[in-house]
């Protein structure tokens, strides 16, 4: 099987070309991905567990679902695609905004995104890919924002950025 592919992009957003994921990785090269977080009528957050088998952050809590967009895929395609392939259920999501981070990991790959952030509702238990997520949860906002505190090295870099910068658009915002 084909190794899958990342979009490159510039600081604008804008396609420069295709690399395979985990090159994109290595050569730490600014490329496409999405944060999916589902929320219930409680305003708690979905967060999953990934893989413990995950070639970076292993074990550690995020967002509800998170990946790549494929060629041609319209950000909210990917994240519903992905939510269904990690998740194992569909709702609409809505983007609510972007942002480029970049964080080296201890196994010398580096992520280097301009990230999407989405967000949708459900209120019922996910029917979790073992390939994919080890464990999930819900929890509310105030909870994440104090374990984070508590116990940082628990999360993915991503999410901590993602929460800590922009965590008020989840406390406001309904599609």
């Amino acid at each position: 099987m084909e190794e899958e592919k990342v979009i490159l992009v510039n600081e604008l957003d804008e396609p420069i070309g295709l690399m395979p994921k985990l090159e994109a990785h290595q050569k730490a090269v600014l490329h496409r991905a999405f944060s999916v977080f589902i929320l219930n009528d409680k305003k708690e957050i979905m967060l999953q567990q990934r893989a413990q088998h995950k070639y970076h952050s292993p074990l550690l809590w995020t967002n509800t679902c998170c990946s790549h967009q494929r060629e041609g895929e319209t950000n909210v395609q990917a994240g519903k695609r992905r939510l269904y392939e990690e998740m194992g259920f569909k709702t609409e999501i809505k983007e609510l905004f972007h942002f480029i981070y970049k964080a080296p990991f201890d196994n010398g790959l580096t992520e280097h995104e301009l990230d999407h952030v989405m967000v949708g509702y459900y209120n019922d238990a996910p029917k979790i890919n073992p390939e994919e997520v080890e464990d999930w949860k819900w929890m509310n906002i105030e909870e994440v924002k104090e374990d984070m505190i508590l116990h940082p090295e628990q999360y993915t870099v991503w999410f901590k950025i993602i929460f800590d910068e922009f965590y008020h658009f989840l406390e406001v915002h309904t599609i």
